[in-house]
């Protein structure tokens, strides 16, 4: 059985052939069609099929980012605990978290919600036992507030608050004909967070309502092709890099609009004691910092690493702005030279490092760093580094594993390496098959 992995990505789609032994047959990629009005999703895919020379009867797994992948607004009881909670779950999910509001919903935070343009709304709230009332009144709110349109056109709500009043929520949302999925509560108890059940239901509800409503084909076979949204295949992909790892893992993604931390962590001592003021980290995470891109942010880059006071290790400052100015303007532009291809590591060095710190740093003040000090393998991904050779690469890489003025605790014995083929994708998809899923995860 040959398997052929594809990502739609929202600039290029990628493809790996992959065997029934889970060798790696062949990779490709080709710029992604049917957004920004070119034609058809499915013209690019086939475009990959044949750059492969897929077989007629291969298997395909397939995931997606395209058309700006999976945009989340976040509504929960109180902005510390559950809206946080909720935050972090819908970052695991692979979604771009485009607004968070806490409390009592009013007019005005129901026009704001609308305002984020979200593809899908995470309702959670209330301890399993505790507080309802919030749940049910923002339930009954977003229920008459036209998000997305009205009926089944409405933007889904995933509820994943008090399991208690899960019921009599969607009972209020069901009134109005909004689509809705039900999940276990994301924060069962103060202290814990428990994203399973809601990443599912997130899961379900990208594939179910939005996927198909991008207006990328005009096919059927595309929405039902894809199987769940990029960054969610990702980090199952890390998971099963980790469970092949004799400790912990961390992914840095260097991208053109965003740059992605993953890590699969292993808490122990204090790390591990559970806290009852606190939300409870996530120990599979991922987060995503949106001012921190190769291209589209190129100019933000440079603005964060000033905040962190990273400038001063840059040679040249005011030729970097000029590079960054000019790729921000033409964000298909590629590096033409050897100039241009250091101006691109260094920007992939202050995003790498702008973003490790910010994902170790803790969410809130009373909480703890992410404890990334065990970690023993940090892949990096994206095009600067799959394009780059070893040196560019230990530049960027080197640098966030010597990092000690970060405020974090650097791994201590950690190995670094590239996903040249770019394979998460593919060792994510087939997390279901861990006998193929770890074989290409030891080929990294």
């Amino acid at each position: 059985m040959t398997i052929l992995a594809v990502d739609f990505g929202s600039t290029f789609t990628k493809g790996a052939l992959i065997g029934d032994d889970g060798a790696v047959l062949g990779t490709a990629s080709t710029p992604t069609t049917g957004t920004q009005g070119r034609g058809d999703i499915l013209d690019g895919y086939r475009t990959l099929r044949s750059a492969l020379e897929v077989p007629n009867d291969a298997v395909v797994r397939a995931c997606s980012s395209a058309g700006g992948g999976l945009r989340l607004a976040v509504v929960g009881y109180e902005r510390t605990v559950t809206a946080q909670a909720g935050h972090r779950v819908g970052l695991s999910a692979g979604a771009k978290v485009v607004h968070v509001a806490a409390g009592e919903l009013t007019t005005a935070d129901v026009a704001a919600v609308r305002a984020a343009r979200p593809d899908l709304v995470l309702l959670v709230g209330g301890t399993d036992g505790g507080n309802r009332n919030v749940l049910l009144h923002n339930a009954a709110r977003l229920a008459k507030g036209a998000i997305g349109g009205h009926g089944a056109h409405a933007v889904p709500i995933v509820v994943a608050g008090n399991v208690d009043a899960r019921d009599e929520a969607a009972a209020l949302l069901a009134a109005t004909g909004r689509p809705t999925v039900l999940a276990d509560n994301v924060l069962p108890q103060i202290g814990v967070i428990a994203p399973e059940s809601a990443r599912a239901a997130i899961r379900e509800a990208f594939l179910r309502h939005v996927i198909g409503g991008k207006g990328l084909s005009r096919d059927p076979a595309f929405a039902a092709m894809v199987e769940a949204a990029t960054p969610d295949v990702v980090l199952r992909g890390v998971e099963v890099l980790a469970s092949v790892t004799d400790g912990d893992v961390m992914v840095v993604d260097v991208g053109g609009a965003t740059t992605d931390v993953y890590s699969c962590l292993t808490p122990e001592g204090e790390d591990a004691v559970l806290r009852k003021d606190v939300v409870a980290p996530l120990w599979h995470a991922r987060t995503v910092e949106g001012d921190l891109g190769m291209r589209w942010n190129a100019e933000h880059v440079l603005e964060a690493a000033e905040s962190e006071h990273l400038l001063a290790s840059v040679p040249d400052p005011d030729a970097l702005r000029a590079y960054a100015a000019r790729v921000h303007e033409r964000p298909a532009s590629l590096p033409v030279d050897d100039v241009e291809r250091s101006h691109d590591l260094e920007l992939a060095r202050l995003a790498a490092l702008v973003a490790v710190r910010r994902h170790a740093r803790p969410p809130q003040p009373t909480e703890s760093a992410r404890p990334l000090a065990n970690v023993v393998a940090l892949v990096g991904s994206g095009g600067v580094l799959r394009h780059s050779d070893d040196v560019g690469r230990d530049h960027v890489l080197g640098a966030v594993l010597a990092d000690h003025a970060g405020g974090w605790k650097v791994p201590r014995a950690a190995r670094a390496t590239v996903d040249t083929a770019y394979l998460f994708f593919a060792i994510g998809l087939l997390a279901d098959t861990p006998d193929l899923a770890q074989t290409l995860a030891h080929s990294l």
